[in-house]
């Protein structure tokens, strides 16, 4: 058999790539004859995929709520492979850096604008029969969503404002944990009592949460816009790409969820509480949370008027 000039230099950078790990090149061709071609049902796992939906009652339009939730953690995935592409990357570029920022913005596009599927997309009677069966699960309870948190900036910017004053970089992981802006959202204000779906909460991922909070301590979005050379922290499209990202999140997709709830849970049909029992307006609305990533990039006038609807 004739092998051409550029097949010749394939198999040979086959051998260097088997060489490096110390396997035999034969052997892994050799394989090659007995592996099956690959199709896009199992290269997607369709079968699984679509196999994941499993309802809780006899409501049509349960499945849709189910999908969409699903699909918002694909996405949450999405998030974190690019935050992680920044966060792990050696000597990062400003182009770089601006470009997974723009990508992971987009993901968050979606998300807002994929609300119309919650707002539009379910009848409100079938919505408040169905979600008594999830009390008390909750949209608070997604882990991937509190890592983004996490992932996007200090901790400090996390802390209920009401404790700022007393947390700092060199606060114990586990005290500030306990003084998060979402913490607030699954205790009693009265006595400081945990909630079932905090508690819940915790003792699946608290573990995680901890050591995730100090792994990104140093190399979260914020931290690695604030080792870049002082020309790039002053580029204009890796800032524009910072506040688009820390507003889209913490403003445009918040406002999105919360005007999706207030569609159903104020509707008049329930007693307007949410699943978990929190106090979801307080809870979610931004100028409530005070949620800001990167606060030192907006002036004194944006940050007083962050969230504050028109």
């Amino acid at each position: 058999m004739k092998i051409s000039g550029n097949r010749e230099a394939v198999l040979k950078e086959i051998e260097l790539k088997y060489e490096s790990i110390n396997q035999k090149t034969d052997t892994h061709l050799e394989g090659l004859l007995w592996s099956k071609p690959i199709n896009y049902w199992d290269y997607i796992q369709t079968d699984a995929l679509l196999n994941l939906q499993i309802q809780r009652t006899t409501l049509p339009d349960e499945m849709v709520f189910i999908m969409y939730h699903q699909v918002n953690e694909l996405l949450f995935k999405m998030i974190l492979w690019e935050i992680n592409q920044i966060s792990y990357c050696k000597n990062i570029k400003a182009d770089f850096f601006a470009e997974r920022l723009i990508r992971i913005s987009r993901y968050f596009d979606m998300l807002t604008t994929s609300f119309d599927i919650m707002g539009d997309g379910m009848e409100v009677e079938q919505y408040m029969k169905f979600r008594n069966t999830l009390t008390p699960a909750s949209g608070f309870q997604s882990a991937q969503y509190r890592l983004i948190e996490f992932s996007s900036t200090d901790l400090i910017n996390l802390i209920d404002h009401r404790y700022r004053d007393a947390i700092d970089r060199k606060t114990a992981y586990e005290h500030a944990f306990e003084h998060l802006y979402w913490q607030a959202a699954g205790k009693d204000y009265k006595t400081g009592k945990k909630s079932f779906l905090l508690e819940e909460f915790e003792r699946k991922y608290k573990g995680s949460f901890l050591r995730h909070m100090e792994e990104y301590n140093t190399i979260n979005i914020w931290q690695k816009f604030k080792q870049l050379p002082d020309s790039d922290q002053d580029n204009p499209q890796l800032v524009k790409a910072m506040r688009h990202y820390d507003h889209t999140v913490n403003i445009t997709w918040v406002m999105g969820h919360l005007n999706a709830a207030r569609k159903y849970i104020d509707s008049g049909q329930g007693t307007g509480e949410a699943t978990g029992g929190s106090d979801w307006k307080k809870y979610m609305h931004p100028k409530y949370q005070r949620r800001i990533f990167f606060p030192e990039l907006w002036n004194a006038d944006e940050l007083a008027n962050w969230g504050v609807e028109n």
